[in-house]
């Protein structure tokens, strides 16, 4: 019998290939919606980030637009959403303000040069370091900081901010149970600006933030003398925003493959974000990387799963800015923060603060977690917290196993000979006491070390184990190291005595 591979035609494997939005209409739909409301919740940030960077808003909306388009292309992770952050525009702040637009878009363009080097290289690797706990601070503090954005939203405001806001709330919590067809943000934002307009109520709109590009952006090179002082100048600020942006894009990928349960490329997230960057540079955007905000609304609140909401999510960015501009300023504030309010209570991890959770994991978990929130915190910088939480983890893991070299010694019952067995892993933390585990004047003329229960990770422990021989050597009594595994006498055999300070 024929196999099914064989016997199915061209045509049935070319709809095999076909993308779930192109077949299934509810999936379309899914996508489509999903992306109308991350590109209305863009919009406000995206402004407010290019303030941040001391830029015209439509640098920043034109960033959003060539970054979402870009990485829904280029990128290793469908659904997520890029565009224009905080985290980039306080890197590239200085540069602008002090040696104008043309070097930040210039820096811009070299930051992706590096991302693609980077990713090339392999950085994203480096994931697998992060550990659980710096994860959840991460996830934990982004949330904190998602909220920390929209008080000044809610602060010094006219009275009828809060009445929007509590029925924006109250939309967003009830409407999924009505239906889910339609997402619930984009239903709130609807509503409460129907309700603005018609009965002419004077709050905070989009438009109060800053007015919003006529036309499409133009490609073109920065306007900077390409010599080696501009390179030079540049180059520090480049490698800083690329480094942030990898660091925020790597692990809000990781964020949605575990919300997801589906895996991405981290190596083509690296590289997508590079070429997104160029490409924005080119166009003159002040650059960008993951939102984490933005792509929560679009994989947790509205179920997006596709690269289509992605591209959509860019595009729909520009149609509201150029078309539907006059529209779209309307849109007030209150409706925006209700739904990244809602964001915030749905990203933070309740479960990993709740009592019973707390009393159960290791004083060291804890710490990393807070290590981490309290630094992004006190930063503003997700990438800070993460290196700094991440190195906590490690300090904590050195100590917790600096111990685990145990010596015992079991002396031959003629007293001819001693034999100590070494059991644990051996690497610069561990094998620091090692010298001190011997009784180099009471041991016998023949001492075996058993290093079969052991093995040894690094230059640190080949060189414990020579300042032992070397001590013993000096007493003129004899040891025999047996025992090693194949790696640990490979390292042991390459660096044994060369190891000796001058």
């Amino acid at each position: 019998m024929p196999s099914a591979s064989l016997t199915t035609s061209p045509a049935a494997r070319l709809r095999a290939l076909r993308p779930d939005w192109l077949t299934d209409p509810k999936v379309w739909r899914t996508e489509v919606l999903a992306g109308l409301v991350v590109a209305l919740a863009l919009i406000p940030e995206a402004i407010s980030f290019s303030i941040i960077a001391g830029v015209d808003p439509a640098v920043g909306l034109f960033a959003s637009f060539t970054m979402a388009v870009v990485i829904s292309i280029v990128g290793g992770r469908r659904a997520m959403i890029s565009a224009a952050t905080g985290a980039v525009a306080l890197v590239i702040a200085p540069l602008n303000r002090e040696h104008g637009f043309g070097h930040l878009v210039a820096a811009v363009i070299l930051a992706g040069v590096f991302q693609i080097v980077l990713g090339a290289l392999g950085v994203a690797k480096l994931m697998r370091f992060v550990p659980r706990s710096v994860m959840v601070g991460f996830v934990n503090s982004l949330a904190i900081l998602i909220f920390m954005a929209q008080v000044p939203e809610m602060t010094d405001v006219p009275w009828p901010v809060y009445p929007l806001l509590a029925a924006g709330l109250a939309l967003l919590v009830f409407f999924p149970k009505v239906t889910t067809v339609i997402p619930a943000p984009l239903v709130s934002i609807a509503v409460l600006t129907t309700i603005t307009v018609a009965a002419g109520i004077a709050v905070p709109t989009v438009g109060d933030k800053g007015s919003l590009p006529s036309s499409l952006p133009l490609p073109g090179l920065p306007d900077v003398p390409f010599t080696l002082d501009t390179l030079t100048t540049i180059a520090p600020y480049a490698l800083a925003m690329a480094l942030v942006g990898l660091m925020e894009s790597l692990m809000t990928a990781k964020l949605v493959d575990d919300i997801t349960d589906t895996h991405s490329s981290k190596t083509r997230e690296s590289i997508g974000q590079g070429i997104a960057n160029i490409v924005t540079g080119f166009f003159g955007g002040m650059g960008g990387c993951a939102m984490i905000g933005q792509t929560m609304i679009n994989v947790k609140v509205s179920g997006a799963r596709t690269r289509l909401s992605t591209f959509l999510a860019g595009a729909f960015l520009m149609v509201l800015c150029i078309v539907f501009g006059p529209l779209v300023s309307e849109i007030p504030m209150a409706a925006l923060v209700a739904v990244m309010v809602m964001v915030c209570f749905a990203t933070f991890d309740w479960h990993s603060v709740a009592p019973k959770t707390l009393r159960r994991m290791p004083a060291g978990e804890i710490t990393v977690m807070v290590v981490t929130v309290v630094c992004v915190v006190a930063t503003h910088n997700l990438a800070v917290g993460v290196v700094l939480g991440s190195v906590t983890a490690m300090v904590i893991f050195a100590r917790r196993v600096a111990h685990l070299a145990e010596v015992t010694a079991a002396t031959a019952p003629d007293g001819s000979g001693v034999r100590y067995t070494v059991t644990g892993e051996m690497f610069f933390a561990s094998s620091n006491d090692l010298v001190g585990r011997f009784d180099y004047a009471a041991d016998p003329d023949k001492v075996v070390i058993d290093l079969s229960r052991a093995h040894v990770w690094d230059a640190s422990s080949v060189a414990a184990l020579d300042a032992v021989v070397a001590r013993y050597a000096q007493r003129g009594k004899t040891v025999d190291l047996v025992g090693l595994n194949r790696p640990s006498a490979e390292l042991h055999g390459r660096l044994s005595g060369e190891l000796a300070g001058h």
